[in-house]
């Protein structure tokens, strides 16, 4: 299919659509992604078989299934979130500073495109069009280096966008999708001079290889080991129903719950926190003092001892680690020594308490009594997202269209020199 290049020839045909995409205004672009969006759904029966080639050669009890699996209704939300980004203004030629000196120069600070983006990223086609739409709208084009268990979907949707581009006249090496092989995601992390920042989406250890082998900037996303602590003051009923939609709404996500801490002091109140979890076979790994108090009131199959796996993990799977704490101190030093920074939550009434754990929770997204099922960018109102930043540097937490963009200084005088 024509949407997979040659390692050989992508670079200078991505660099030069990035310039070209410099000329292109933000009215012809929404008119773009407006089309996109009709036609994926257009291309609904199309996509979803080039995605059936890729679920047969996956275990349907592999969590990681859910995130490969489209269906209609999928699709459909896709495509609505096309329209959130044609929806929202451009990020593009914004002065973010302006001055003029005493010598008269004028000096302002404008944001621009990065340029070209590099993503990685794992069994997930819908990053495909997130990626493109977020892109497009802030003026960059994309090199997408999916996995292989997504290598037909990956394909049919970039066929899609590209079919959609040469319509408007526009180049197709906007959007490239290198081979779901070894050999171009390392060409793709030494495209020193073509690519300006790579994002990897998946697990830790993608992120972690992608980090440690480009010579390409790297903006870390998506690995998410995430905790609720339920304090001493914490209300019972949202208790239940926070935790259990942040552990099973979605478990293959970044965002749902690995580990629940709860006071000592509210351990007769763990059995009706953890039951609603049994209904979709949640697996508790449970310390000493919580064990006691769920033995025998949560069902024996799913209730284990915690082991040394058990704190650190992102499960990506129906299955969750129990910590008890004797204060809400050590249960911040807990989520110090073993988060990724994601998304923490504490749910509690004691506002002396939420403000500590405001403060001291080092996390890129901090809730009180919220479901960390909503560190995601359309939550946040960013119409879509590229993936959650879990660093410090440059971006944090939900990156949409402003965190996709760079700045330049435009200096304007009348013949001025230096002495």
């Amino acid at each position: 299919m024509n949407s997979v290049l040659k390692i050989s020839n992508w670079k200078q045909d991505s660099l030069k659509a990035s310039r070209l995409l410099n000329m292109v205004s933000d009215v012809l672009i929404n008119q773009v992604l407006v089309a996109l969006a009709d036609e994926v759904v257009a291309q609904t029966d199309y996509i979803l078989a080039e995605n059936i080639k890729d679920l047969s050669a996956m275990d349907i009890h592999d969590p990681m299934y859910d995130r490969l699996l489209l269906t209609k209704e999928r699709i459909e939300t896709i495509a609505d979130d096309i329209q959130n980004v044609v929806s929202l203004p451009s990020p593009l030629g914004k002065t973010l500073m302006e001055t003029i000196r005493p010598n008269g120069l004028k000096i302002s600070k404008v944001t621009v495109p990065f340029g070209v983006i590099g993503v990685i990223y794992e069994a997930r086609p819908n990053v495909s069009i997130d990626v493109f739409s977020l892109c497009l709208k802030s003026g960059n084009a994309s090199v997408l280096k999916g996995g292989t268990d997504a290598q037909h979907s990956n394909s049919a949707i970039v066929h899609v966008i590209q079919t959609v581009l040469e319509k408007f006249s526009l180049d197709k090496n906007i959007i490239t999708l290198l081979p779901a092989g070894r050999e171009s995601t390392a060409d793709l992390m030494n495209a020193v001079g073509f690519v300006d920042v790579i994002i990897p989406r998946g697990g830790k250890k993608l992120i972690e290889y992608v980090r440690d082998n480009s010579k390409i900037p790297v903006i870390e996303t998506g690995a998410g080991i995430c905790h609720t602590y339920f304090d001493e003051s914490g209300d019972v009923e949202k208790g239940i129903e926070i935790i259990y939609n942040a552990k099973t709404r979605r478990v293959s996500v970044c965002n749902a719950l690995d580990c629940l801490i709860i006071h000592e002091k509210r351990l007769k109140d763990l059995p009706d926190i953890c039951r609603k979890l049994s209904e979709k076979n949640v697996i508790l790994y449970a310390d000493v003092k919580a064990y006691t108090f769920l033995i025998g009131k949560y069902p024996k199959a799913l209730l284990q001892k915690v082991d040394a796996e058990s704190y650190g993990t992102e499960f990506l799977d129906y299955k969750m680690s129990v910590k008890t704490v004797e204060s809400i101190e050590e249960a911040i030093d807990h989520i110090s020594t073993y988060s990724s920074r994601h998304s923490e939550c504490i749910i509690s009434e004691d506002l002396k308490n939420i403000n500590l754990f405001d403060k001291m929770v080092d996390a890129a997204c901090v809730y009180t009594n919220v479901s960390t099922a909503f560190t995601d960018g359309a939550q946040f109102g960013l119409g879509a997202e590229i993936g959650i930043s879990t660093q410090k540097l440059h971006a944090r937490g939900p990156m949409g269209l402003n965190e996709l963009c760079s700045y330049k200084w435009i200096i304007k005088g009348d013949g001025h020199i230096r002495k």
